[in-house]
């Protein structure tokens, strides 16, 4: 199994988190399975490498300036981006096949108290904890590079230049903070055009680019991303977000309805259909256009995995559900439980939507002329 090497982990970690005069602690987060049924080949993969790098790193923590290394593990949430439990356990050593034999692997701690102790941290898990840390970070201080689904095959997306990276993040946020909307359009089966226009009005853009300098910050690791949540129409006016988005699932090709920044109904065929109208229905907050992604990191060779937490960050991607972690309105509130928060990115390059193709995006701008952004999937103006 390919692994960062100790060396790398030294080198990655002030990477990542420039050393700040409070750091102490670096805490490395992982779940478990609920039952030994819900487990996977993947997820016994991670919190093996969690185990490893928490021993690697405690070697090195005199070349890290830092006082301790702590491994953390809790019972799964069951999906991706909905609240953290009350508690986790810390402890050493392989960790436990299922939640219920964390008691007797580690020391319990409410989640308040770990969060006001640990200033560093990486959290690679089965389900996504960005959310969470994102708003328990604004909260207390700390910084978190969140991981989901991370597997050795992401490895090659550590080492690459950061720097550059860093650059064409920025170029795409300095775009969307000026933008007013982005109109896009997708052509399905090379025959049939669909055309979005998302309403980025009252909203600025996020920069995703592998670096955490500042107290309260969170994101993904690997990373290479710029985001906006569409405006949501919280204000005196509707969102002006609508149109008819395409989304390949299961090899199935549906078509939401976009109104109100909202998908109102879909379209299509196959068994996908029934289960997205049913979803629908059943939590119309998941519906929500809560976030579009520029993800760059195609442009630096990296090919997709199947895992979100990579893949999203090669390319174009608009993510349903939760919002307000990333700055907009949508938030667990709005679910009927915690069960069913979600935030699901659609990621339109060939390996993830091979019937859908991104043929153009155009930002427009309030007092300037519009500008093209995207042709055939490939980003104008970065290099």
């Amino acid at each position: 199994m390919d692994n960062l090497s100790a060396s790398d982990l030294i080198q990655l970690i002030p990477a990542v988190f420039p050393r700040r005069p409070g750091d102490r602690r670096l805490g490395i987060l992982v779940d478990v399975p609920r039952e030994p049924s819900r487990d996977s080949e993947g997820w016994k993969i991670r919190r093996s490498l969690a185990a490893d790098w928490s021993r690697m790193l405690h070697q090195g923590l005199k070349e890290l300036g830092l006082e301790e290394i702590v491994l953390l593990a809790y019972s799964s949430v069951g999906s991706n981006n909905a609240p953290l439990p009350a508690s986790a356990f810390s402890g050493q050593g392989p960790l436990p096949p299922a939640a219920e034999s964390l008691s007797a692997w580690g020391e319990e701690r409410p989640f308040d108290e770990i969060f006001g102790a640990v200033q560093i941290f990486l959290a690679p898990t089965q389900f996504s904890t960005t959310a969470p840390l994102k708003v328990a970070a604004r909260r207390f201080g700390f910084r978190a590079a969140t991981m989901p689904g991370f597997s050795p095959a992401m490895i090659p997306a550590l080492r690459i230049d950061y720097n550059e990276v860093n650059r064409r993040v920025m170029s795409i946020k300095d775009k969307l903070d000026r933008a007013e909307g982005a109109r896009v359009t997708f052509r399905v089966d090379d025959r049939v055009d669909y055309d979005m226009f998302f309403d980025l009005r009252h909203r600025t853009g996020h920069a995703s680019s592998g670096r955490f300098p500042e107290p309260g910050t969170a994101g993904n690791l690997p990373s290479g991303e710029a985001y906006i949540v569409p405006y949501e129409g919280e204000m005196d006016e509707p969102s002006r977000t609508r149109g008819e988005l395409p989304v390949q699932t299961d090899g199935d090709l549906l078509v939401f309805e976009i109104r109100d920044n909202r998908a109102v109904s879909v379209s299509g065929s196959g068994p996908a259909l029934k289960a997205e109208r049913e979803h629908l229905e059943r939590e119309p907050a998941y519906g929500n256009m809560a976030e579009l992604g520029f993800g760059v990191l195609a442009d630096f060779g990296i090919p997709p995995i199947g895992e979100i937490l990579l893949d999203e960050k090669l390319g174009f991607h608009v993510a349903f559900g939760r919002s307000e972690h990333f700055g907009g309105m949508v938030g667990p509130d709005d679910f009927s439980r915690p069960e069913e928060v979600i935030h699901l990115d659609r990621i339109y390059i060939p390996a993830t939507q091979p019937r859908v193709r991104v043929v153009e995006i155009r930002f427009e701008y309030p007092k300037a002329p519009d500008e093209e952004v995207m042709l055939n999937g490939r980003y104008l103006g970065l290099e």
